[in-house]
């Protein structure tokens, strides 16, 4: 992928994902429980829904993102139980790279394997703020892939945020905003988000405990 089409893609989807942390209108709460609260409004970008998740987590936010950053051999694939692969097709810089994560069947296997061929850009923030935004993107080092259905993730992305005077906490927020594809029917799909986020939240938790303790 071109590197400057690349930078210029990826600067606008981090605009766009923080232009969703910053909005607060038009979310409608889902699921909630255990400190967690995940939140939909209806897609611009395709046909489905965006959801939002919130949740404070005990670990700083270094070492949360350490749990959840893309990386080729990171912690990612070893506790979240919706990550099967992770590879980097193409780096870009220290902070953009073209990555293939593959997902395992899920909802009783009504959903098959999935891959996400994805454009991320990692960003810090001055107020201590560590951010992933991802679009979905074709490269062509990564044609579909036999045993999976390609998937295709809208802009999105998640926040680990201090939270001032609680060092030992992050306040993560998370953006799935992800098209399935192939022909599952709406009410599979529109379950399986908000009950696979509340669980990676406490399969992250359990990590963050586990990793860094």
């Amino acid at each position: 992928m071109d590197p400057t089409l690349a930078a210029q893609t990826s600067e606008a989807v981090a605009e766009k994902v923080l232009r969703y942390r910053r909005d607060t209108a038009g979310w409608k709460i889902c699921r909630e429980g255990n400190g967690v609260s995940v939140s939909w409004r209806p897609s611009v970008e395709f046909p489905g829904n965006l959801y939002r998740g919130e949740g404070i987590v005990y670990g700083t936010p270094e070492e949360v993102w350490d749990c959840v950053k893309p990386a080729v051999g990171g912690l990612r694939v070893k506790w979240d139980e919706n990550v099967t692969g992770f590879e980097i097709i193409q780096s870009i810089t220290d902070t953009l790279c073209v990555s293939r994560t593959s997902t395992p069947s899920a909802a009783m296997k009504l959903i098959s394997p999935r891959d996400f061929v994805d454009l991320v850009l990692v960003k810090r923030y001055e107020d201590g703020t560590i951010s992933s935004n991802a679009t979905h993107v074709e490269h062509p080092l990564c044609p579909p892939k036999p045993g999976f259905v390609r998937g295709f993730n809208h802009p999105c992305g998640c926040f680990c945020e201090p939270l001032p005077g609680e060092p030992t906490k992050t306040n993560l927020v998370t953006f799935f905003h992800t098209d399935l594809s192939g022909y599952l029917p709406q009410n599979v799909v529109d379950s399986f988000f908000p009950r696979s986020m509340t669980r990676f939240y406490a399969n992250l938790q359990k990590a963050v405990k586990q990793f860094h303790e």
